[in-house]
């Protein structure tokens, strides 16, 4: 492995200082200008680093956490996102790079330019660019190919000392309008700002060089130490070159030559007209070789995660050569895909798209940086720490630019991201889910949440009623009808857990049981249920609601309503509930006491509650309790209808009291789902209730407190002719607002 991995910080900071300082430097700086004068290019420049820098800090903290391996960002983007989401990214990350090769040789025949200017004036010959891109190109392949990394790392120390002698020498340079011209930094303009966003259109490929150098990180020693190291100190130092030659250039020459001659930068620099193309070609061919390296292992860090389709697509992509470890199969495609745009000769329209994607991986890195400190995961643990709001805007900035640039462009590239990701998650179905960071982010929410929550209901004096339910049953998969419950509950109005009891001692059979028995509950639960399950071990009934209801609410709030449940059939299961009445009591809860029934339920037949003179504690809750049920999607045809029992002489109390109600819109029903009962001596209420709501989907009836200790389970039987009853106890009167 040794042989491998065995450079250290100088690659990488010579293959991302080699594509900053590259063709839109020499070629377009000079154009941005003589268009937005220095000001202009200052604030551009600015803006281009507002994604860059957060970037490279951000590159630089996820490289110190853990060990980068071969691929670079899509290795940081994938282990984060996920491999499918990262497989999508990591594609269009590798055709950018591949086509950027393409970009960067097309730039290099711009060197060549007396040439063409030779042959045209004098020969009469007007010749393509391609006769020298196309052999140029053919070179560069064979030279990767055969030599690899080794000969490209080679290449660059070369290059990049061409490059920065060039620079030297425009730096010194002087000119007959620099000698008369009175401009300094109080007399500079910022001119034409209309026209801001189509010069960084054709300016930002100047900023995407600063990761180049990751895509190294397989090669790399000491990935953790070289891409911090080398990727900082290359935008740093990019930024400030920016700066001193856009200030040369504002210095030595008319903002009319600096937009119409090309290459002005050659009228400036001492023997500029041999060493500015001698840098050029040096700044285009060293980043043409540096996307050369590291398009290649991108593409083979996406064979080895099984990106592709075809598997032995996967297989041969992923081979390296044995003597050298090159992935000389991804370097051929790589060298295809830049030979191919580099005959079709223009890649301007391309090159926006190129920056599209440009965008989205440095948005990613950021993204990835800014949720790995929201998540506050134990594991994230980087040796180098950027700042949270640095990594967050630089995501805001990344996107922003992308519309800014081309809205039209932007769209083509999520929609091309999009439909990539949906043809990844169709083939790779079984890995859908996100990794850890997005589940560290969502605990950090819930815990603010529940934090937050807890501190408010502390201070307040009132707070609006609503369900936050927990029940306990043994019989999870004998009936689901508590289940049901709780799910109506909890679909848009309250909250609900449902702890299944294992019945025992807690040791590692009962847990191991605990665990199956959770996960077969799960995967036969409804994918539209709303309730929170768990297992809870306890050798009876009454531990077992001792511990429920002093955990804590999973929703931020302390739940507020325990749910016993029997079998009609089975009234064995009473005593157990009854004999839990007032432990649960205790603790101020409200109490609801399901008879399952096996009977079919009628939805459509809706939601009948029953109301006493005598029980008006439990009415609101009981009315309340009937609307957020019938706010699930199994009610939609159901409707609430209220049934009041009283005795004659207080008939028209009743109905008035009724209708003020319903007149004030406090109620969701109307007038004629309102019946007054009057009860005659030899009908008992439960006769009542059995002839009026037999075809029910759900009776809810209220009792006290005084009637069960006097009835006992008398009180819950007797209603044969009914479906599912829910019995309610209301610890406090609810308002019904």
């Amino acid at each position: 492995m040794d042989n491998i991995r065995k450079f250290g910080t100088a690659p990488v900071f010579f293959t991302a200082i080699s594509t900053i300082l590259g063709a839109i430097l020499f070629l377009r700086f000079g154009y941005a200008v003589g268009t937005l004068g220095f000001w202009g290019v200052v604030l551009l420049i600015m803006l281009g680093h507002a994604v860059t820098i957060p970037t490279a800090l951000a590159i630089s903290e996820i490289a110190t956490n853990k060990r980068v391996e071969g691929g670079g960002e899509y290795f940081i983007i994938s282990r984060s996102f996920g491999l499918n989401i990262g497989a999508t990214i990591g594609i269009a990350l590798f055709l950018s790079q591949a086509i950027s090769v393409a970009f960067y040789v097309i730039a290099f025949t711009e060197s060549f330019e007396f040439f063409f200017n030779f042959m045209r004036d004098r020969v009469g010959i007007d010749l393509p660019r391609q006769v020298i891109s196309i052999p140029i190109m053919l070179l560069l392949a064979m030279m990767i190919l055969k030599k690899g990394a080794n000969l490209g790392v080679k290449a660059l120390y070369l290059v990049v000392a061409i490059l920065f002698i060039s620079l030297f020498l425009f730096f010194i340079g002087k000119t007959v309008h620099a000698g008369q011209s009175s401009f300094n930094l109080a007399n500079a303009q910022f001119r034409n700002t209309l026209d801001f966003f189509k010069v960084f259109a054709i300016v930002f490929p100047a900023f995407t060089g600063m990761t180049a150098g990751v895509g190294l990180s397989g090669d790399l020693k000491n990935p953790s130490r070289s891409i911090p190291l080398g990727t900082t100190l290359a935008t740093v130092t990019g930024m400030i070159l920016y700066f001193f030659v856009i200030y040369k250039l504002a210095l030595s020459a008319s903002p009319e030559d600096l937009v119409g001659k090309q290459l002005i930068m050659s009228e400036i620099a001492v023997a500029g007209m041999i060493m500015i193309p001698l840098g050029l070609a040096a700044s285009t061919i060293s980043s043409a070789l540096g996307s050369v390296m590291v398009a290649p292992r991108t593409l083979q860090a996406l064979a080895y995660d099984h990106s592709f389709p075809v598997p032995i697509v996967n297989r041969w992509l992923a081979r390296s050569r044995k003597t050298d470890q090159e992935p000389v199969n991804a370097s051929l495609v790589t060298c295809c895909i830049a030979l191919l745009f580099v005959a079709l000769g223009n890649v301007n329209a391309v090159a926006q798209i190129i920056s599209m994607f440009f965008m989205v991986t440095y948005g990613s890195l950021c993204l990835i940086s800014f949720l790995n400190h929201f998540g506050s995961s134990p594991a994230y643990r980087p040796s180098f720490k950027s700042r949270w709001y640095l990594s967050l805007s630089g995501f805001i900035v990344s996107v922003w630019i992308m519309f800014k640039i081309n809205t039209a462009y932007a769209v083509v590239a999520f929609t091309l991201m999009t439909a990539l990701y949906i043809s990844i998650n169709a083939y790779h179905a079984k890995r859908k889910g996100l990794v850890s960071i997005f589940a560290n982010t969502i605990f950090q929410i819930n815990r603010n949440l529940q934090v937050y929550l807890q501190k408010r209901s502390s201070h307040k004096t009132y707070t609006e009623w609503r369900p936050s339910a927990i029940c306990i049953s043994k019989c999870s998969f004998e009936r689901n009808n508590a289940l049901r419950l709780l799910s109506w509950i909890s679909y848009r109005y309250g909250f609900g857990t449902y702890l299944h009891r294992i019945e025992g001692y807690y040791s590692k059979s009962t847990y191991q049981r605990a665990r199956e028995e959770l996960q077969k509950l799960l995967k036969n639960i409804d994918t539209d249920s709303y309730v929170y399950i768990d297992t809870i071990i306890s050798p009876s009934y009454t531990t077992a609601v001792a511990q429920a209801i002093q955990i804590p609410g999973i929703a931020g709030m302390e739940n507020n309503m325990v749910i016993f449940e029997f079998d009609k059939e089975r009234p064995d299961e009473l005593p157990a509930i009854i004999d839990n009445f007032n432990l649960v009591n205790a603790g101020s809860f409200d109490v609801c006491i399901l008879a399952a029934s096996r009977k079919p339920k009628y939805y459509k037949n809706g939601i009948h509650v029953w109301i006493k003179s005598t029980d008006s504690e439990n009415a609101n809750l009981m009315i309340l309790m009937s609307f957020i049920i019938l706010g699930h999607p199994d009610w939609q045809q159901g409707n609430i209808r209220i049934f009041d029992i009283c005795r004659q002489d207080d008939y028209e109390e009743t109905r008035n009291l009724m209708d003020e109600l319903i007149q004030s819109g406090r109620l969701p029903i109307t007038s004629k789902n309102v019946e007054i009962i009057v009860q005659k001596d030899d009908v008992s209420s439960k006769k009542l209730v059995n002839t009026f709501s037999a075809e029910a989907g759900l009776t809810i009836i209220g009792f006290r407190e005084e009637t069960l200790n006097h009835e006992g389970e008398r009180l819950f039987t007797g209603y044969d002719e009914l479906g599912d009853l829910l019995f309610v106890n209301s610890c406090t009167q609810k308002v019904i607002d």
